[in-house]
């Protein structure tokens, strides 16, 4: 007896509305609203509802999000550029493997906010109003470089002995390993490594622009909307800030689908 799936459309919109439903309960169980105030830690859907769309905040999301997704954007071409320059490095130099591994881990484990800080003293931020942070660029690079390193140094060793024995037979370089077998075999592993650096840089922009040295963007209106005490306002933000990324993975997750499409099982 064959078992139905339900479909991914419903799946999704089922622990939609699950999560949905926790919120509104916690909201209401965990932090009600205390007696002669307003102010909740926690807000209930409606609320966030009522600031995005009924209070029309939601028209103003674009101008304090376009610097921060513009920092992400340069940060996340640069990080995963430089990782790709240094997966291929340890394809062509085995010897510098060790070196670049360390590299790339010395990335991961240094404190984000102790580099942002310094990044603050020396790229410093924004240089005009509604510019993107120079030290949100500088950490959604860094924190990119790790998973995109890693990620590619597997999927080129994951290319067919046979296939590269061939090509050596033929005099080829490691060089023309790479390009002929190696890159073929690791794109897979380079593009999913590529759509999990998504919502880092995303992350590490907005770190950068916590710390300051920036008008414009989503760390600035964190900070203000804190200041305030509207949660309301920071929950929405958090959310928005959710589905810039969620969206932004799905486009590079479709883009996989659509460059390797062997991968999924698809003809192509």
């Amino acid at each position: 007896m064959s078992r139905s799936r339900l479909p991914g459309w419903a799946a999704g919109l089922i622990g939609g509305l699950s999560l949905l439903l926790l919120w509104w309960v916690f909201s209401l169980v965990a932090f009600p609203q205390q007696e002669g105030t307003t102010f909740t830690p926690v807000p209930s859907p409606f609320a966030v509802f009522d600031w995005l769309f009924l209070q029309g905040n939601i028209l103003g999301a674009w101008n304090v999000f376009q610097p921060t997704i513009t920092a992400a954007a340069i940060g996340y071409t640069w990080g995963n550029g430089i990782a790709l320059i240094l997966a291929t490095l340890v394809l062509l130099l085995p010897r510098l493997e060790t070196l670049i591994t360390q590299i790339a881990v010395v990335t991961y484990c240094l404190p984000i906010v102790a580099i942002g800080g310094i990044s603050v003293v020396v790229v410093g931020g924004a240089k005009n109003p509604g510019d993107p942070s120079a030290t949100a660029i500088l950490l959604a690079a860094i924190v990119c470089v790790f998973t995109t390193v890693v990620g590619s140094i597997l999927g080129f060793r994951s290319a067919d002995r046979a296939s590269l024995d061939v090509v050596r037979v033929f005099g080829g370089s490691r060089w023309t390993q790479l390009v002929k077998v190696r890159l073929i075999a690791a794109l897979p592993a380079i593009l999913n490594a590529l759509q999990i650096a998504v919502p880092t840089a995303f992350l590490g922009a907005v770190l950068g622009e916590y710390l300051g040295s920036i008008t414009a963007g989503v760390g600035p209106t964190l900070i203000r909307l804190q200041g305030q005490l509207d949660s309301a306002g920071v929950w929405s933000v958090f959310l928005l800030c959710g589905v810039f990324a969620l969206v932004a993975y799905g486009l590079v997750g479709l883009l996989v689908r659509f460059v390797t499409p062997w991968v999924s099982g698809r003809p192509s």
